[in-house]
C-alpha cells in the first residue's frame, strides 16, 4: 500500500453550474461508475463529482485509508484541493457513512444530504453476505451475491454484475476490500455487528438528510431506518433490496432534487 500522504483518489467530474456542486460516494465494493446514469441527470445543470472511495475502482488503498473515518477525511481534503467550499452529499451504504461522517465534522460545509440504506445507522451487518460479495471472483459467484443484494424480484443488470466481475479480477482488490470490511466490523464475543452513530450527534446536523430505504433489504436491515432523528426524513420502498441506485433510480433522482431545494 501507498502511505496515505501520496493518495490519490480518482473521481469522475461532469457538469456544470454556478451552484453548490453535488458529491456522490458509492458503496462496499463498488466505484464511481455506479452512479453513471444518476450523475448523467444532474450533470446539465450541476458540477457533478462521483468519487472511488480508496480501495475501489482506481483510487489506490493507501496505508491507513482502512477506515471509514480516514476515507471521510480523504474526501473532506480532497474536495478543498479541488476548490469546492460546500457540496450536496449522497451517499449509499458505505458511502452513506462516510457522508455522514463529513457532515458530522463539517456541518457547515454539507447543503444536504441523501443517504441510500447508510452504513451506521444500527448495528445489524450482513458481514457473512458482504464478505461473498467481497471474494466472489466468477460471474457465478457474483450472481449469487447480488441476487441477495436486490429486491426478491428485481433483476441484477448484466453491466453491473460483468462490471464487478471486471473489478474483482484486478490485482489486489478482493484483498483489499476483506481490510476495508474487517475494519468496518467490531466484535462482542462471537457476534459480530458495525459501529453505529449517536443518535444525538446527528439530531444536531442543521441541513435537510433524506434516508432511503428499501423494505426488502438483506444487506443493512430497514429498521435501522426507525429510529432516525425526527428532522430526518425517512422513505421507504416496497419490493425493494439495498441497490436502491439500480432498483429506484428515477425515485432516487426525484428525492435527490427535492433535497437539494430544501438546502
Amino acid at each position: 500500500m501507498k502511505p496515505a500522504a501520496d493518495a490519490q483518489l480518482h473521481a469522475v467530474e461532469d457538469g456544470r453550474g454556478e451552484g453548490v456542486p453535488l458529491v456522490f460516494l458509492h458503496g462496499f465494493g463498488a466505484s464511481a461508475g455506479m452512479w453513471s446514469d444518476i450523475q448523467r441527470a444532474f450533470a446539465g445543470d450541476h458540477a457533478t463529482i462521483a468519487y472511488d472511495l480508496p480501495g475501489h475502482g482506481r483510487s489506490m488503498l493507501a496505508s491507513g485509508l482502512e477506515r471509514t473515518g480516514k476515507m471521510a477525511g480523504a474526501i473532506a481534503r480532497d474536495l478543498e484541493q479541488r476548490g469546492h467550499g460546500r457540496v450536496h452529499l449522497v451517499g449509499h451504504s458505505m458511502g452513506g457513512s462516510v457522508a455522514t461522517l463529513i457532515a458530522l465534522r463539517a456541518p457547515g460545509r454539507i447543503a444536504s444530504m441523501t443517504l441510500l440504506a447508510p452504513g451506521g445507522y444500527g448495528p445489524e451487518i450482513n458481514h457473512r453476505l458482504l464478505r461473498r460479495y467481497a471474494s466472489a471472483g466468477t460471474r457465478s459467484e457474483m450472481l449469487a451475491a447480488l441476487e441477495n443484494m436486490f429486491g426478491w424480484n428485481n433483476a441484477v443488470p448484466d453491466k453491473l454484475l460483468d462490471d464487478l466481475v471486471a473489478a474483482r479480477g484486478e490485482p489486489g482488490a478482493a484483498e483489499g476490500l476483506g481490510v476495508i470490511l474487517e475494519n468496518m466490523l467490531q466484535r462482542d464475543g462471537d457476534d459480530l455487528y458495525q459501529g453505529t452513530f449517536r443518535r444525538a450527534d446527528l439530531a444536531e446536523l442543521q441541513m435537510p438528510v433524506k434516508v432511503l430505504w428499501g423494505t426488502q433489504d438483506r444487506v443493512l436491515p430497514t429498521r435501522q431506518a426507525h429510529r432516525l432523528p425526527p428532522m430526518f426524513a425517512a422513505h421507504v420502498f416496497e419490493n425493494t433490496g439495498h441497490m436502491l441506485i439500480e432498483e429506484r433510480p428515477d425515485a432516487v433522482i426525484s428525492l435527490i432534487r427535492q433535497n437539494m431545494r430544501a438546502a
